[in-house]
């Protein structure tokens, strides 16, 4: 009896514990449940994954965190298991994991912003308010302060707002918050400008900037956009996972100095001596710094040889191309100056990373890499099917028995190469008419042209050589076989990805 209350007694004091392991903020939806809970709702999130998702696994936190504190404004945040509930997950096109959308009385649409808690917190906030919230004197301090930047414009009954504002508004408020401010009794603004104004507040640099007096009387809203482009994002900050997207949206080149943060010193006074320069070049290109040490798979990526700090490279995300400053360059403000100077005048050619050409090709696959692409892909007289793998990628694995076999069926003809090109050893090359965005990537281009055409179709042998035999155009005898194959693609995020720190 005495055993048997101390066991009692011990279990009554761990129930607390036990309920805040097991409390979630974080509605479980099922198919029964989840039009109940999302439909009538003005805004809710939800979060269709699978248990065994590793990136699913490493939200899970911040999903809890943003719940938590967004349940306090009223918005939900739920979760669908995909692995229980497949015909959900399937009505809502759910094809990776996880995917977030935001619902809102029941219509769904993409979720586009951060996966740490506070960027969806900051995402969630701004769906939740008008495209432009009205500002008053009293809420005017709170709300300035209440995102990393925020716009607002003031105007009065003589010198109204102009429309563009709020076209504007509507196409950017995933990404900024926006207000105006009629109030007859104007706030505090700095430098005190004519209205109507516009002013870009925000937690970095000097605070805040102002749109030129001059352009806002006849304001277009491409005009306003490229005024916050310029201007929402720090002269020089670091970036990491949590800050990339911002970068990436912009679309403008970005400079980075790999430094070691073990040498913080030396790595602080580079960055206060090339604030001169990345001021010189705001809004053209975006100034950055990065832990060499924990992102060094990144550097790698941009072609940084990996072993030595501190290292520049700009990247441009539209064309796909890196430009590393010379290893044997000491990386200061003088040859970054000089190289940033060349790099805009286009005298600098981007860097390619190639595998070594290989010295013979004796095996059916023809081993592509990005020195020997012009070869290849120049020769009009072939007609060329390639692949382009990662060899993590375990849709590329179960693909390679295959793509040998098919190489071996043409192995006779020497006017159908089967090709076959590292992605993680090798670029594409700038003049290439295509990028590649997903492993396996498969294109055919056809003798005689230089059109590339996607592979879109199942795995399976049979259907590649049909569509070999529909596609080519030189002459020669072709084959035919059966085997099994799958028409997924693994993305570059995938879970077969090797376990590192990446942008």
């Amino acid at each position: 009896m005495k055993i048997s209350s101390k066991i009692t007694l011990a279990l009554a004091a761990l129930l607390p514990a036990l309920t805040n392991v097991v409390a979630s903020d974080v509605l479980d939806l099922a198919q029964d449940t989840f039009k109940g809970e999302v439909f009538d709702q003005d805004l809710a999130l939800v979060e269709f994954f699978a248990p065994w998702c590793g990136h699913c696994k490493n939200l899970a936190p911040h999903y809890e965190e943003a719940a938590t504190e967004l349940v306090k404004k009223g918005i939900k945040l739920a979760k669908v298991d995909c692995t229980e509930h497949a015909d959900l997950c399937q009505e809502y096109g759910v094809s990776g994991y996880p995917t977030l959308k935001v619902f809102r009385n029941g219509t769904p649409t993409d979720y586009t912003g951060p996966r740490k808690a506070d960027g969806i917190i900051s995402y969630m906030v701004k769906q939740s308010l008008p495209a432009v919230s009205d500002v008053t004197s009293d809420s005017h301090a709170e709300f300035i302060k209440s995102d990393k930047v925020v716009l607002v414009a003031y105007g009065d009954a003589s010198h109204p707002i102009p429309s563009a504002y709020s076209q504007y508004a509507n196409t950017a408020r995933d990404s900024f918050l926006f207000g105006q401010f009629t109030d007859s009794s104007l706030p505090s603004i700095p430098e005190s400008p004519s209205l109507p104004a516009i002013v870009l507040y925000k937690s970095f640099d000097e605070g805040y900037s102002i749109f030129p007096a001059g352009e806002i009387v006849n304001l277009e809203s491409s005009s306003l956009a490229e005024f916050v482009k310029t201007n929402s994002v720090p002269l020089l900050d670091e970036i990491s996972p949590e800050n990339f997207g911002s970068y990436a949206e912009q679309g403008l080149p970005i400079a980075y100095i790999f430094a070691d943060p073990s040498e913080s010193d030396a790595r602080d006074k580079l960055i206060e001596e090339i604030k001169p320069i990345a001021k010189e070049h705001k809004g053209k290109i975006n100034f950055v710094y990065i832990d060499a040490i924990k992102f060094i798979d990144h550097g790698k990526s941009l072609n940084l040889p990996g072993d030595k700090w501190p290292a520049f490279v700009i990247q441009d995300l539209a064309a796909q191309t890196k430009y590393p400053l010379s290893p044997s360059e000491k990386v200061n403000a003088k040859s970054i100056k000089s190289f940033l100077d060349k790099f805009v005048t286009g005298e600098i050619q981007p860097s390619i990373k190639s595998a070594p050409i290989p010295l013979n090709q004796d095996q059916p696959v023809y081993k592509l890499v990005a020195d020997d692409w012009e070869n290849l892909f120049g020769d009009l007289q072939k007609d060329v099917f390639a692949e382009f793998f990662a060899p993590w990628c375990g849709h590329c694995q179960r693909l390679a028995p295959i793509w040998d076999t098919l190489a071996e069926k043409y192995a006779s003809n020497s006017n159908v190469v089967i090709a076959q090109m590292d992605a993680t050893e090798n670029d594409i090359p700038p003049a290439a008419p295509f990028k590649v965005q997903g492993f396996p990537t498969l294109k055919f281009k056809p003798a005689g042209s230089n059109d590339f055409i996607d592979y879109n179709g199942d795995r399976s042998l049979d259907s590649l050589v049909e569509f070999v035999e529909q596609n080519r155009k030189s002459s020669g005898g072709e084959g035919g076989a059966t085997t099994g194959g799958d028409d997924d693609e693994e993305i570059f995020d995938d879970e077969d990805a090797p376990e590192h720190d990446e942008l």
